[in-house]
């Protein structure tokens, strides 16, 4: 755990840590959760992620835990851990997670059974894609954003992209992980100032971009090996010597 007041990385199961939050403790929720929709065959979806999402074999970043869900038990769980984030948001909080195309009608199912206000998606055009002739390219992931109850259209907040173009990051240290810049542009939809929660921080890419644009940020992270992993990198990226090449 780390003890900086502006950015704090929790480890354990998001579900049972929200539950420690008061009502209205977060100003946004901005998360990539696993999507469990990888692979053709229950033989390939239950297969470690580390396997199923990477050709490293040892280099492979470490596996994470959650992905082996079928869309049913997936769509269950999202629901409630979505309806907890709610719980402890301000009204008028946006809420943004990440999704691939798999599950973006389950995940906007999960989203309103939790009383979000389902407010439209944004597209992430990852540009790299395995090309396959006579069909279309599989190049982009989705943003399902919307807010808790009403958003007022005055919030001090510009009118952010629908599309954001930037390729995967390279040396990366998860098996997932987006690539900063997008998150440091997705952040900027929380009201300037403001307290972010990431129930599945992963590799902290939602913490770190939150503070370098100003904002404070919680993490909760279920595996220990990607919770140091992420506390390393963010104390690491802060440093004072590292401040200048951001």
């Amino acid at each position: 755990m780390n003890v900086d007041p502006q950015w704090e990385i929790l480890q354990g199961d998001a579900l049972k840590l929200l539950r420690d939050f008061s009502p209205g403790t977060f100003d946004a929720v901005i998360t990539d959760p696993p999507y469990a929709s990888g692979g053709r065959t229950q033989a390939e979806k239950i297969r470690a992620t580390d396997k199923k999402y990477s050709s490293m074999g040892k280099n492979a970043p470490p596996p994470f835990e959650g992905d082996a869900k079928d869309q049913r038990s997936w769509t269950r769980w999202a629901a409630e851990w979505l309806y907890e984030a709610r719980r402890v948001c301000k009204p008028g909080a946006p809420v943004c997670v990440f999704i691939d195309w798999r599950q973006l009608p389950a995940a906007t199912d999960a989203l309103q059974w939790a009383g979000w206000i389902w407010r439209g998606t944004a597209v992430w055009d990852k540009g790299n894609s395995r090309p396959q002739m006579g069909r279309f390219r599989q190049q982009a992931e989705y943003i399902l954003w919307g807010s808790n109850g009403d958003m007022p259209i005055s919030r001090p907040v510009p009118c952010l992209p629908g599309v954001f173009k930037y390729g995967n990051p390279q040396n990366r240290i998860h098996l997932t992980e987006k690539p900063l810049q997008l998150m440091r542009d997705i952040v900027q939809i929380t009201t300037p100032g403001g307290k972010i929660l990431d129930p599945f921080a992963g590799s902290g890419s939602t913490v770190l971009a939150a503070v370098l644009e100003g904002y404070s940020a919680v993490g909760m992270e279920l595996s220990d090996a990607y919770a140091a992993l992420a506390i390393e990198r963010i104390r690491k990226a802060l440093a004072p010597e590292n401040q200048d090449v951001q």
